[in-house]
């Protein structure tokens, strides 16, 4: 039996986490992120950790890690424990996964996204344009082969989650209240390890945020959709379940969220007159109003007057 560490109760104290993928630098939708998630830290008195998510090698940058260090230090974001690398803890999701073979409740998946297609569409089912495909359960077997690394059959497949028939999960988020999502209906079957190896979000980051204790997690609301999952695997593992805060997104003139996909520039920080800039501009998107505004403030006072005015409670713009 494999032994997996609770993260620790809000009681024992606040642990919040920025968790930025390294496939370019931090641009403005990011640093919304990256400050919300300090001050809500520095607020209730926590600690702020750094996790460079870096599993999905392919889309990584060299040298991008470095550079959103370096971005955040010149605004003044430091970060109370050594920054952590996913792609250094790859044991950990294989455990993981191990251990969710184990409670049998994991299937080998050989689907490509055009079969899914067709699947779907075969059955009178229409993906929303930007929206993920339900998974329609095509590969998953009455009887689940065991996972185990090293079989090259195995490890040459995708590896799914079997959901138990209607799962919802509830949950309260500490700015748009309560949640609600059916798994099945909304996203079926889940992968957990991709046919090229590569360990998914859903799984790595359930797990990394266990191993770093963390309570409290303040991201943008795009990430939204993916906490009911999260929780399901938390509990599945014998997880504690943080508590959720989902910031809003910074749209481009065209409405789509501001991405690296989309083209988004990277923030200056050259200096500490463009760092202070940046950081006003993401408190604004924030809420936070009538902050110093002076040539003269440095961005240690800035930062002290942001975390006195940050409230949960604010109505975002």
């Amino acid at each position: 039996m494999l032994n997996f560490k609770n993260p620790s109760s809000p009681a024992d104290g606040y642990r919040g986490r920025f968790a930025p993928s390294p496939t370019g630098p931090l641009h403005g939708g990011s640093l919304v992120a990256a400050l919300g998630s300090w001050l809500d830290a520095r607020k209730n008195q926590g600690k702020w950790l750094l996790r460079i998510e870096d599993l999905d090698t392919p889309r990584c940058i060299l040298g991008a890690d470095q550079e959103i260090l370096r971005q955040l230090l010149a605004c003044g974001l430091t970060w109370d424990e050594e920054p952590t690398w996913q792609s250094r803890h790859q044991e950990r999701y294989k455990k993981a996964l191990e251990r969710l073979n184990e409670l049998q409740i994991t299937f080998p998946c050989t689907c490509s996204r055009q079969s899914i297609a067709n699947a779907l569409e075969a059955r009178g089912a229409v993906t929303p344009r930007n929206q993920e495909m339900v998974y329609p359960g095509v590969c998953r077997p009455h009887e689940r082969p065991k996972y185990k690394e090293g079989n090259a059959t195995l490890d040459e497949v995708a590896w799914r989650l079997a959901l138990p028939p209607d799962l919802t999960i509830e949950f309260e988020d500490l700015i748009l209240g309560q949640q609600s999502q059916n798994l099945n209906e909304e996203v079926g079957d889940f992968v957990l390890r991709r046919r090229n190896g590569v360990f998914t979000y859903q799984l790595a980051v359930v797990v990394d945020d266990a191993e770093q204790g963390i309570t409290h997690i303040v991201r943008g609301a795009d990430l939204l959709n993916n906490t009911a999952r999260q929780i399901h695997l938390q509990r599945i593992l014998g997880y504690g379940t943080p508590s959720y805060l989902h910031l809003p997104l910074v749209l481009d003139e065209h409405g789509e969220k501001l991405s690296k996909q989309t083209l988004a520039s990277a923030i200056h920080t050259e200096n500490e007159q463009q760092a202070l800039q940046e950081l006003r501009k993401a408190a604004r998107h924030l809420g936070l109003r009538n902050l110093p505004d002076g040539r003269a403030t440095s961005i240690a006072e800035w930062l002290l007057a942001a975390t006195q005015a940050w409230d949960r409670k604010i109505t975002f713009s």
